[in-house]
């Protein structure tokens, strides 16, 4: 019985850190993302005009990837996109939050 029960509050709490915020997404969107793909991911004309690249909205990027493509796009970069250096929790939590983006 004790077996049973350390196993399942070991499961519950390795299960409730798998989960991403998207609130703390948003924070953390805010402060690394959001000057180049703007407050709401529609992506922020100079930039894209200084990098002559066209910008999708991200809510319509991330649809039909992976999360693991979507942190590889943040980790690794993407065409003229450099690497976002941040935790790996906190890339979860952005790929929740670009993911509520229209």
């Amino acid at each position: 019985m004790k077996l049973f029960l350390m196993t399942t509050a070991l499961t519950v709490a390795m299960a409730g850190s798998a989960f991403a915020d998207a609130a703390a997404g948003k924070t953390v969107y805010a402060a690394n993302c959001e000057k180049c793909h703007g407050a709401d991911g529609a992506g922020k004309a100079a930039i894209a005009s200084m990098f002559k690249v066209t910008m999708k909205p991200l809510g319509a990027a991330v649809k039909g990837k992976t999360d693991a493509d979507v942190a590889k796009d943040i980790t690794q970069g993407v065409g003229k996109m450099k690497p976002v250096k941040i935790s790996d929790a906190q890339v979860k939590d952005v790929i929740a939050y670009v993911r509520t983006l229209k």
